[in-house]
């Protein structure tokens, strides 16, 4: 089992057509996002622009969950609104344009993967998935098989666990809880 902290401090920002965007991860290290070779990729975005069109990944799933505001959006000309820590689930490929300024949380995820959730929890949970993602909403710990580990807002806790072996997890406060089997 593999356990990284990614801290929010430590991530460096890109231009997106809509504002910055933070890459805390991309899976595998060998891929490259312009590539779109990547099993996943988990990033943060300030929206910036209104409005804002999305980039488009053919072949992936996305999940985007706003940190600091509503999201009005439009998804295949479709209005939608989310509340801040609302989960968003779309296809990568869908025309999504934002009408909120604000920052998110974005997972994209392959399509090639049959099995992943994003859930908000601060309960605890016991999984054997091969990579747990645990992104910190505020400041909290986190004790995987009782082991602790100190988060500020919007750090990343990523475990790598190829060998689906029982995980324990404790939250001191809420957290966004991602699993991926493959």
């Amino acid at each position: 089992m593999n356990i990284r902290l990614l801290p929010k401090k430590d991530s460096t920002a890109s231009i997106w057509s809509g504002g910055l965007t933070y890459e805390y991860m991309i899976y595998p290290k060998t891929a490259h996002y312009i590539n779109r070779d990547f099993i996943f990729r988990i990033s943060s975005a300030t929206i910036e622009q209104v409005p804002s069109e999305f980039t488009q990944f053919k072949g992936y799933h996305r999940y985007l969950v706003m940190l600091d505001n509503c999201l009005d959006i439009e998804v295949n000309t479709e209005k939608k609104k989310y509340e801040k820590y609302e989960i968003m689930k779309f296809k990568s490929d869908d025309e999504v344009t934002s009408y909120t300024k604000g920052t998110d949380f974005n997972w994209i995820v392959s399509e090639k993967i049959s099995h992943h959730k994003l859930i908000i929890t601060n309960s605890n949970q016991n999984c054997n998935a091969a990579i747990v993602v645990l992104y910190s909403l505020d400041k909290a710990v986190i004790k995987i098989n009782e082991k602790p580990y100190d988060l500020n807002p919007y750090d990343l806790l990523v475990v790598e666990n190829p060998e689906k072996k029982n995980i324990m997890l404790h939250f001191s406060n809420e957290c966004l809880f991602g699993i991926l089997d493959f």
